[in-house]
C-alpha cells in the first residue's frame, strides 16, 4: 500500500510544480521549464565557409572642368552642353555627373527615362543607385565579376557572384555527385556554390581601449592597510581561493574581520585601476601568436573569454568577455593585440581553431588595410599540414585555458559583467607580471625592475597597482 502512496504523492508533487512554473511564467514573462545547463553546451561550429578576399577596383574621381579645358585645346571650340529636343526625356537639374562632376546640361537620358544617365563630358554610364558613389567595387577574385549585395545584416553586408560562367561556380557544380545534384535542384539553398564576401560596417573607433573608469571603492581610502590588501589579492588570485574562503583565511590566521563583499570590492576597485595599465603595457613580443576562447558562467549563463598570448614571452596580450561567440567578439580580441604593436609586421598571423569568426575578422581588418595571415588549427587530429605544422601553439593556448580554469572554478561563476571581467583583468595582472613561469626559467612573462627588487607576494600586488596609479596620473596630467 505505501509504495503506491509514495508513487502518488511524487506525480502529485511534479503536477504541482508544473502548475507553478506556469504561473511564474505568466507572471515573470520568461520560462522556467528549461533549466539552465550546468555545463557548457559542445555545439561543433557552424559549417560556415568563408572564401578568400575579393578582388577591389578603385576609380578616379575626375573634374569636368579640367576635361572641357582640354576639349577646347584639343579641338579648338568648346565642348556644348546637350541640345535637347522638346520629346526628349528631362533629366533633373540637381543631378550631377558622379564621376567629374558635370551639371544636368551635359548629361543625356541615356534610355528613354529607365533611370540610366550618360555624361558628355566623361562619358561616364550611371544610374542614381551607380558604382562612382561607391569609393571602390568589390569583384569576384574567380570570375572578376562585380559582385551584387543581396542582404543586410546586423553588422555587415552580404555580396554574392551571381555570374553562371564563374569558374567558382562551376567547379561547385561539377564537383557534385549523382546524389547531390539530385539534392541541389531540390533544395538549392542547401549548398553553397557561389562566391560570397561579407563586408562588415562595424565602427572600428569603438574596439580601441576606453578611458579608466572611477573605481566604486577608493583604495587610498580603504580601512585595511596595503599589505593587508596584497594578503587578500595573493589569497584571492593567485591561490583561487573564493571571496568568502579568502575572508575565513583573513580571520582565522591573520585575525582580520572582512567580509567577503568587501573583498569582492576591493577586487573591482584593483582591476578598474590596472587595468589601463595592463592594456597599454608596452610589452616584448615575440611575433607568434594563438588564440581560443573559454567558458565563463555569468549570471546563470554562459560567456566567452578571449585569449590571445604571446607563445614564446609567455604574456597574455587580449581577454575580452562577451556573452557572443560572434565576429564582433573575435574583432575586439585581436583588436587589443593590435593596439600593442608599434608597427603592424608584413608576416603578422595568428593560430586559432577552426572557428569561421576569425576568418571573417581577418576579413574585417582587410576593409581598414591591416593585413595579416589566420592558420587554423582543426580538430584533435593533424588531418591537414596546416594543423601538424602550428598544433604545438594550439596546446600552448589550451594549457592558459587549464590555468586559467584553476583559478576561476572557485567562483563558481560570476553575478555580473564587471565581475567577471573583474576577475580575468586580476587574472591577467597576476600571469603577466608576477606568476613565475616553468618554459622560462622561473622567471615572470613581463620583467619589471621595480616588482623584481620586492621578495614577498602582498609587497609585489602592492607595488604594481602604485605603478597603475602612477600610469594613470601621467595619462591624465
Amino acid at each position: 500500500m505505501y509504495p503506491h502512496i509514495i508513487t502518488y504523492l511524487l506525480t502529485f508533487i511534479n503536477y504541482q510544480e508544473q502548475i507553478i512554473r506556469t504561473l511564474l511564467t505568466l507572471l515573470t514573462g520568461k520560462s522556467l521549464f528549461n533549466k539552465p545547463e550546468e555545463t557548457p553546451v559542445n555545439k561543433p561550429y557552424r559549417k560556415l565557409q568563408v572564401d578568400d578576399l575579393p578582388m577591389i577596383e578603385t576609380y578616379e574621381k575626375l573634374d569636368y572642368q579640367l576635361l572641357l579645358q582640354e576639349f577646347l585645346e584639343t579641338n579648338g571650340k568648346p565642348l556644348k552642353p546637350v541640345k535637347r529636343r522638346k520629346t526628349s526625356t528631362p533629366v533633373p537639374t540637381s543631378l550631377n555627373c558622379p564621376r567629374c562632376g558635370a551639371p544636368s546640361d551635359y548629361l543625356y537620358a541615356n534610355n528613354g527615362g529607365k533611370g540610366q544617365y550618360q555624361c558628355k563630358v566623361c562619358q561616364c554610364l550611371f544610374s542614381k543607385k551607380n558604382r562612382f558613389l561607391k569609393e571602390l567595387t568589390l569583384k569576384c577574385p574567380h570570375c572578376s565579376k562585380p559582385l551584387e549585395k543581396i542582404k543586410e545584416r546586423k553588422y555587415f553586408n552580404v555580396y554574392k557572384c551571381k555570374n553562371n560562367n564563374c569558374s567558382y561556380y562551376k567547379n561547385k557544380i561539377t564537383g557534385m555527385s549523382k546524389k547531390e545534384k539530385k539534392q541541389f535542384k531540390k533544395d538549392p539553398q542547401a549548398f553553397k556554390v557561389r562566391y560570397i564576401y561579407r563586408e562588415f560596417r562595424i565602427d572600428y573607433k569603438p574596439l580601441s581601449k576606453e578611458s579608466p573608469k572611477k573605481p566604486k571603492v577608493d583604495l587610498s581610502r580603504i580601512y585595511v592597510s596595503s599589505h593587508t590588501l596584497g594578503l587578500i589579492l595573493t589569497y584571492h588570485v593567485n591561490y583561487g581561493l573564493s571571496a568568502r574562503k579568502t575572508a575565513a583565511l583573513m580571520k582565522d590566521v591573520h585575525g582580520i574581520h572582512i567580509s567577503h563583499q568587501t573583498i569582492l570590492n576591493y577586487e573591482k576597485s584593483v582591476a578598474l585601476t590596472l587595468k589601463p595599465y595592463i592594456d597599454y603595457y608596452p610589452y616584448e613580443l615575440s611575433g607568434q601568436f594563438c588564440g581560443d576562447e573559454t567558458y565563463i558562467r555569468v549570471n546563470g549563463r554562459w560567456h566567452y573569454l578571449f585569449f590571445f598570448f604571446d607563445a614564446v614571452k609567455k604574456s597574455i596580450l587580449s581577454y575580452p568577455v562577451s556573452p557572443n561567440r560572434d565576429t564582433v567578439s573575435a574583432i575586439r580580441a585581436i583588436d587589443e593585440v593590435l593596439v600593442k604593436m608599434k608597427k603592424i609586421p608584413e608576416d603578422l598571423t595568428f593560430i586559432v581553431d577552426g572557428n569561421p569568426i576569425y576568418l571573417l575578422a581577418q576579413h574585417f581588418f582587410a576593409q581598414h588595410d591591416i593585413w595579416f595571415d589566420v592558420k587554423q588549427v582543426i580538430g584533435l587530429t593533424n588531418e591537414d599540414p596546416v594543423s601538424a605544422e602550428y598544433r604545438p601553439l594550439k596546446q600552448i593556448i589550451e594549457r592558459l585555458n587549464r590555468t586559467f580554469k584553476g583559478n576561476y572554478r572557485s567562483t563558481h561563476g560570476f553575478g555580473s559583467e564587471n565581475g567577471s571581467v573583474a576577475f580575468v583583468t586580476l587574472f591577467v595582472a597576476y600571469f603577466n607580471f608576477l606568476r613565475p613561469h616553468s618554459a622560462l626559467e622561473g622567471k615572470v612573462p613581463v620583467v619589471n625592475p621595480a616588482l623584481e627588487k620586492i621578495t614577498t607576494m602582498p609587497g609585489r600586488w602592492t607595488k604594481l597597482i602604485e605603478l597603475a596609479q602612477q600610469w594613470i596620473i601621467e595619462q591624465t596630467a
